[in-house]
């Protein structure tokens, strides 16, 4: 297999894919003159006043059709930019200011100094995309990350997104203004809205139809304010030339259609995870019941009407929920149904389509897949191959019957924040996308639960939208370390090296959840295996040499960041040693060894809290504030604050789906996740005083009760700022816990996992891996 691809590497051009024209109207309608202007602007917002030494220029006929090109040269002014749209001079801008100027501009901040003077381009740089699209967010990102930003948050994203080529992004901000006036419109009272809706944190899955007014009710003027911002969304991302994915109807109505439209054909789908008939059990209107199309083509007409078009829509009626009937037949209605409810409305519509479903295979048989994307015009449906770096459902599907695809990195779950890749997957799984037999990609894209971690892996994955061939990681990550910091630091690259070679290249055998032991509700039953799939040494020895290039780089606030990444994630492995401890005396009934292994894991736990507060980006506290300040009186802010705490933590009114979307910020560490090990520490006292077994079900009404609900409804106010010195603290903890990485413990646990992989056992999917972890 490894000859064959290099065979196709060495051979075949990457552009030769196949072309849809049903796909060549998705394009900017924007003037040039606007969208080179919007370039400006963003490259003002930058660097400021070294802005007026950029000149650019959008002209669609310097490359091919449906491709982005960028053209660098330097002119008697300085540079000279030349972009077929305004994200491919977006992206021009961005590939100078990395290959010439030693630049960065990510999540945890920017490393935008300029040389004095600008390096000079000896010959002219030209850059061609390999496909006609590069996609960006999972439906749940706008949940997970996003549900609380306003617009100088999202100007700041939208910038991020045009830098890094991204053309076709998602832009589900303000539906729920649009289906208030659809479902009003059409009988129904606001009080069956508010019992439709999700809360400001639950968004994502209210939309698509697995629970109901969990975190309600929507207050009005949050529905209004959304609308407000989702124009600013709009106009700015359609000013850079991208071509934004808006919403449409997937069948879900409010439980009250049974007394709007009693004569309607409704199927009541079954309940979601652990969610009860409140708040889950969604109806479905029947595909033949006209109402379908009366309600699709509706939504469609009120959107485009207040937001306008470009044409291609996202919704998905059966995401984690398995269809009533498996019989072919009724599943191509419903692909046509929904298809056509857009298609009434907009006759030039495309429908993207999350391919997350698909990986139920238990259901999800190829018949069934085919019926479903055959369902809709050959090139009229874009298929998200959602989690490709680890699951490349296009493989087993004929490259989707003929429809295309993107190829996708999901990488997170939840929005969790430990340290993770596959960075082999992602350097050779485009191109074999892209060469793989009848091959209908289209695209790239990055698809994250949640966002604001792992950043190397986003900075790497996206430039395969334009390098021709897959890289040496090595001598990437020398590029990388050089951009992120502004400076040439030996010891910084070491530690890069040692990361990619490690945690950051998870091999195929390894389906990574993002969960990890410190921050799920404790359990004598963890496999600690789960967490380590790379040498822990190598983990440890990037700590090492990320210290001491912090002689050189404390000013960096990117290196301030990754020195508390890396730190945090150190913590987290070492904890693994206390909780073995803690589980294996437990087992033989030594009551002082239990108590002594869990003063050390709540010790950890109040030291990684310290380490976490003294960086911006590790805080609870601006995840609060930002959720109450969208309220416009005190009843607001609880309700919002409410929601911002539980979504990170029980996730359901009694933890549902408790820890899924668990945060290693400063404040939820020491108060939500330290008491929860106090607790789990003196239960197992307990039973072993008492002679009791261990039982999971009693376990978690006690802690349910003592220590996670009561934090859910606290209103204490975190600091939205930093304290400590980042790199101070962590030297602090590698003095005191770096001795004990020593202990052979480490060694056994990686020879366990490494004989583990060479067994080369056929991996668990992620779909069930998570469909298990909900259960």
């Amino acid at each position: 297999m490894q000859l064959l691809i290099a065979f196709i590497f060495l051979t075949v051009s990457v552009n030769a894919l196949v072309e849809f024209p049903e796909l060549s109207h998705l394009k900017s309608k924007t003037s040039p003159k606007v969208q080179a202007q919007a370039v400006k602007d963003l490259i003002q917002r930058l660097i400021n006043n070294r802005s007026s030494e950029f000149e650019v220029y959008i002209d669609e006929s310097i490359g091919p059709k449906n491709r982005n090109t960028f053209q660098l040269s330097s002119t008697e002014n300085g540079i000279q930019i030349i972009g077929t749209s305004g994200v491919a001079a977006s992206m021009g801008f961005y590939y100078y200011l990395k290959y010439y100027c030693n630049g960065q501009r990510t999540w945890a901040g920017q490393q935008t100094e300029l040389p004095p003077l600008l390096p000079v381009i000896t010959k002219p740089v030209k850059v061609t995309t390999n496909d006609q699209f590069s996609y960006y967010q999972n439906v749940c990102t706008s949940s997970y990350t996003m549900a609380f930003w306003n617009w100088d948050r999202w100007e700041k994203e939208i910038d991020w997104m045009a830098l890094q080529g991204i053309n076709l992004p998602l832009a589900f901000v303000g539906q729920e203004a649009i289906f208030q006036r659809v479902y009003l419109s059409l009988g129904f009272t606001q009080a069956d809205l508010d019992a439709h809706f999700g809360g400001p944190a639950f968004l994502a899955w209210a939309r698509m139809g697995n629970i109901q007014g969990w975190g309600g009710p929507l207050p009005q003027m949050w529905i209004t304010n959304k609308l407000v911002l989702q124009h600013k969304i709009l106009a700015r991302m359609r000013s850079l030339g991208m071509i934004p994915v808006l919403p449409a109807f997937a069948g879900h109505v409010p439980k009250a259609i049974t007394r709007v439209f009693p004569n309607a054909t409704v199927t009541r789908l079954s309940n979601w995870n652990s969610f009860n008939d409140t708040y889950s059990g969604l109806y479905l209107l029947d595909f033949q019941d006209p109402l379908f199309l009366k309600i699709g083509q509706a939504f469609i007409e009120a959107q485009s009407n207040e937001y306008g078009t470009d044409h291609i829509y996202n919704t998905d009626t059966f995401n984690e929920m398995t269809p009533t009937s498996s019989d072919p037949s009724y599943i191509r209605a419903a692909g046509q149904t929904v298809f056509n409810g857009m298609l009434a409305a907009d006759p030039q519509a495309v429908w993207l389509m999350q391919g997350w479903l698909f990986g139920d295979e238990s259901y999800w048989k190829p018949e069934l897949v085919k019926a479903l994307v055959t369902s809709v015009p050959q090139g009229r449906m874009i298929i998200l191959d959602l989690a490709t770096e680890t699951n490349p459902i296009y493989q087993r599907l004929e490259s989707y019957y003929g429809q295309p695809f993107i190829w996708c990195m999901l990488h997170n779950f939840g929005g969790t924040m430990e340290l993770y890749g596959a960075v082999d997957q992602i350097n050779k799984g485009p191109f074999i996308g892209r060469q793989f037999p009848n091959s209908t990609m289209v695209g790239i894209g990055i698809t994250p639960e949640g966002i604001h971690q792992n950043e190397v892996m986003y900075e790497f994955m996206l430039e395969n939208s334009w390098q021709s061939q897959p890289r040496d990681v090595n001598d990437w990550i020398v590029k990388y370390a050089r951009q992120r910091y502004g400076a040439d630091s030996p010891s910084a690259i070491a530690a890069w090296k040692l990361l990619m070679k490690g945690i950051y290249n998870a091999p195929t055998s390894i389906r990574d959840f993002d969960h990890v032991l410190i921050t799920i509700r404790p359990t004598p039953t963890y496999d600690i295996k789960s967490d380590v799939w790379f040498d822990p040494e190598d983990l440890f020895s990037a700590w090492d040499n990320l210290l001491n290039a912090s002689f050189d780089l404390n000013g960096s606030e990117l290196f301030l960041y990754d020195i508390t990444d890396v730190t945090r994630n150190s913590l987290q492995i070492i904890a693994l040693q206390f909780y073995s401890a803690m589980v294996t005396a437990f087992q033989k009934k030594d009551i002082p060894t239990v108590k002594e292994a869990g003063q050390n894991i709540t010790n950890l736990l109040a030291d990684l809290d310290h380490l976490l507060s003294s960086n911006e980006r590790f805080l609870l506290g601006p995840w609060i504030a930002d959720a109450r300040s969208w309220a416009t009186d005190d009843n607001e802010s609880k309700l919002y604050e409410y929601n911002a705490r539980n979504q990170i933590t029980l996730w359901g009114p009694t933890g549902e789906i408790h820890d899924y979307a668990s945060k290693q910020w400063a404040g939820v560490v020491a108060d939500y996740y330290k008491p929860r090990w106090q607790f789990f520490t003196n239960w197992l006292v307990q039973l072993i005083q008492n002679g009791s077994q261990w039982d999971f079900y009693i376990f978690g009404e006690k802690i349910l009760s003592t220590v996670e609900i009561p934090w859910n409804i606290q209103r204490y106010q975190y600091p939205t700022t930093p304290t400590g010195n980042s790199i101070a603290i962590s030297k602090s903890y590698h003095d005191k816990y770096r001795p004990l990485t020593k202990d052979p413990f480490f060694r056994k646990l990686w020879g366990r996992q490494l004989k583990k992989q060479q067994l080369k056992q056929t991996p668990e999917s992620l779909y069930d891996r998570k469909m298990k972890f909900f259960q």
